[in-house]
């Protein structure tokens, strides 16, 4: 793997500091459609550099992966913006596909990398969505401009518990099924990476909570606002029901 080849790749799979490019971008991108394009494409086009690129990353980019998804996912705890927290989750998440490339799976067959990088992506897609309806209603999808939307718009909290809860990798949804098979084929090569992986998932799971709690809870504002409605709730439903979907057919390909 040539050293320019390296660094492109580790633009689309976010190694820092080339990560800061991607995080730039989206949060340059005022279109949600935008957003959600570029959350979906990007991680795949890095997943197509690496079969383009034709090797297995070396172990030390292993190293350099793991400890870019710790830094994000630290820093993560610790944001109030839901843009940004999702940028920094998506960074966390795509950087540890590089280990599923090095450890699980050839690069010349790359079908089982891209539904890692797809399984990792699909919640950040709804957050996207939702980050644009917050900003909508409540002028910034910012945790604290507005709380206790638990009792105030109660169908929009529940879909972004759900969608938080799906990206930090909770079981039956895709992300977690990921996560296992990474660590799975991990554990026999490296177990101190599995060990660091798993410290990252504690610390997905730790921001999820701090950013949920921040947006839920509270005092809420007094000014009436508009909650999602019946149809969009439903179809939000469906989403939901086809991630678990695909996250229990995907535990048997990701294995």
């Amino acid at each position: 793997m040539t050293t320019a080849g390296l660094v492109l790749a580790a633009v689309f799979l976010p190694l820092f500091p080339f990560s800061m490019l991607f995080n730039q971008l989206l949060m340059r991108l005022g279109s949600a459609r935008l957003r959600i394009v570029v959350l979906l494409a990007w991680p795949q086009i890095g997943v197509l550099l690496l079969l383009w690129l034709g090797d297995r990353p070396p172990t030390w980019v292993i190293w350099w992966a793991v400890v870019t998804a710790m830094l994000y996912a630290m820093r993560s705890v610790v944001l109030r913006d839901l843009s940004l927290w999702t940028g920094y989750m998506a960074t966390s998440a795509w950087s540890l596909l590089w280990p599923a490339a090095a450890l699980g799976h050839s690069p010349e067959g790359g079908g089982a990398l891209a539904l890692h990088a797809l399984a990792l992506s699909l919640p950040f897609l709804l957050l996207a969505w939702l980050t644009h309806r917050l900003e909508s209603e409540l002028g910034a999808a910012y945790a604290g401009v507005c709380g206790g939307l638990a009792e105030t718009l109660p169908r929009l909290s529940g879909l972004l518990t759900l969608s938080v809860l799906a990206a930090v990798g909770t079981p039956v949804f895709p992300g977690f099924f990921a996560l296992l098979s990474i660590t799975i084929h991990a554990l026999p090569v490296m177990p101190v990476v599995v060990l660091l992986i798993l410290g990252v998932w504690l610390l997905w799971a730790w921001s999820g909570v701090r950013i949920l709690r921040a947006f839920l809870v509270g005092p809420a504002c007094p000014e009436p606002r508009r909650d999602l409605g019946t149809i969009a709730t439903g179809l939000f439903g469906l989403a939901f029901v086809a991630l678990v979907l695909i996250g229990i057919g995907f535990s048997g390909e990701l294995a």
